[in-house]
């Protein structure tokens, strides 16, 4: 295969060299002269990193994951075509014979990608094991944490992130099992205490989920669950899209949390005009860059993995190698993906191809190009 030239991410930094796959989708050879990060947007080189990784995304598009096979593969092609070439599919609380069938019709884009859309590395099932007095945007379909119920839609499709408060007793319980089953448990739609995220940080849990929104907040008394995270996570995904986080809540997270991971938390309403839209029973509205509920209350976002990108580099001044891994190696790094995330022999093809203003030129994904380009 013809190899791709330009200024190449590699897991020690950047190169200028060449990146070449192999018939097989993977990375064969990554060669090249190092360069500093602060020079590659200066030239006419094309900028090539590791593709994006999403580990909570609803929708886009116009379609939701919840709605089966056919929206869950018009989805991945949306988000694929900014930039992220893995994913996790995203539920939303409802009742268990919808979770059910939502789960059946993820089973064939977790098995099977769309020859457009990014790969779908199994589902983050955000409730609907929360605290019903902190649901956010998130439907009313509460309920504590039934293990029984967890392995039924486990066994329909492959479950890779749990978002739960462990406030509730059944919840906090079951960390361990979730943990013994390979499951990544993440804090999330939680009004605990800071005594109470530790201590499910020290039963297994290992992250939380869209930090500072929908979990009890940082006061100097009563530091709550985002002061568990910043004291103690390795690990917290966030949504960059300037309006769920403060820029200066963002920087404070990125000084405290080692590996913080940017995701969108998008709906269907990422990459479609202003509008009126489904989201679970909920119908919202896009206008002005997000997605409200009718009474205003933000209902997951329209964020792209590309413009999270361009927000963490210039909104945020962090510089390209840093953001990069934050919208796809320390992603990888959480799911326990070493083949995903990074340009290196051996990884998967994944990558995005950028000019120097950080707007995507190329997506390959397994080593194809989406445009079909002879890579």
């Amino acid at each position: 295969m013809t190899p791709i030239e330009g200024y190449l991410l590699t897991p020690q930094g950047f190169v200028a060299g060449r990146l070449t796959f192999s018939g097989d989708g993977r990375i064969s050879e990554v060669a090249g002269a190092p360069v500093e990060t602060a020079r590659v947007r200066d030239g006419a080189r094309p900028l090539l990193l590791p593709g994006f990784i999403d580990l909570h995304v609803h929708g886009g598009g116009g379609h939701d994951f919840m709605e089966g096979a056919a929206a869950a593969a018009r989805v991945t092609e949306l988000h694929a075509r900014h930039g992220t070439t893995a994913l996790l599919a995203t539920t939303l609380s409802a009742p268990p014979a919808e979770l059910a069938a939502a789960f059946s019709g993820l089973r064939a884009v977790c098995r099977e990608r769309s020859p457009r859309g990014a790969r779908a590395l199994g589902v983050h099932l955000e409730g609907p094991f929360i605290n019903p007095a902190k649901l956010g945007a998130q439907p009313d379909h509460v309920r504590p944490l039934d293990l029984a119920e967890l392995q039924r839609l486990h066994a329909l499709a492959p479950i890779r992130v749990v978002t739960l408060s462990p406030e509730v007793r059944e919840n906090r319980e079951a960390i361990p099992a979730l943990r013994a089953a390979g499951i990544q448990v993440q804090i999330g739609h939680s009004l605990g205490s800071y005594e109470e995220g530790v201590a499910a940080l020290e039963r297994g849990a290992t992250g939380f989920t869209h930090l500072f929104n929908a979990l009890s907040g940082l006061h100097h008394r009563t530091p709550g669950m985002v002061g568990a995270a910043l004291a103690h996570a390795r690990f917290a995904e966030i949504i960059p899209d300037l309006l769920h986080v403060h820029p200066g809540a963002i920087r404070a997270a990125l000084r405290a949390i080692p590996q913080l991971y940017c995701v969108t938390d998008a709906t269907a309403a990422a990459g479609m005009p202003d509008g009126p839209y489904r989201w679970g029973p909920h119908t919202v509205t896009k206008h002005a860059g997000g997605v409200r509920l009718a009474d205003g209350t933000l209902a997951g976002s329209t964020l792209t993995m590309d413009q999270a990108l361009r927000n963490l580099v210039d909104a945020l001044g962090l510089d390209l190698a840093d953001a990069a891994r934050r919208v796809s190696t320390f992603a990888a790094d959480y799911l326990g993906e070493k083949d995903r995330g990074r340009l290196a022999p051996g990884a998967w093809g994944d990558a995005v191809l950028l000019d120097r203003d950080l707007t995507i030129r190329d997506v390959f994904i397994q080593g194809v190009s989406l445009d079909h380009r002879d890579a």
